[in-house]
């Protein structure tokens, strides 16, 4: 699973590149005691940070720590938190925190809160799409 995971977030940073943003993996995430997202990109006017998971079908649930870490180092640097999620079949969404569903232990990623993201084209700023009950 975790080369599958890899895979993705390549894959995102060389679709971020081609958009132009300047993106990074940072494959020390989860593994040192300071927060740091899987994805940092940049393109000089907008810089976000980007917690990566990848799943072949949803719910998909999200750790509280993950997010605290997300925050944590999207304020001091000075970037926009996103959840990028992939799902096999479906493409890539990007969820702001605050369309979270909230569970005991972390977050939980649903239908509604997966199609309720933004889609890649919205993150880098090409296309908003109007959306019902925003």
């Amino acid at each position: 699973m975790k080369s599958k995971g890899y895979r993705s977030e390549r894959e995102l940073v060389h679709m971020l590149w081609e958009k132009g943003f300047a993106a990074i993996r940072a494959p020390a995430s989860g593994s040192m005691s300071y927060p740091a997202p899987d994805i940092i990109a940049g393109n000089g006017r907008r810089y976000i940070a980007i917690e990566v998971k990848m799943r072949s079908n949803l719910p998909v649930y999200v750790s509280r720590e993950d997010v605290e870490n997300l925050v944590k180092f999207s304020k001091i640097f000075g970037a926009e938190p996103f959840i990028a999620i992939k799902i096999a079949k479906e493409g890539w969404r990007f969820l702001c925190l605050s369309h979270l569903k909230q569970t005991r232990n972390g977050y939980k990623i649903d239908d509604e809160v997966f199609y309720s993201g933004l889609e890649f084209d919205e993150l880098v700023g090409n296309l908003r799409q109007k959306r019902l009950f925003e």
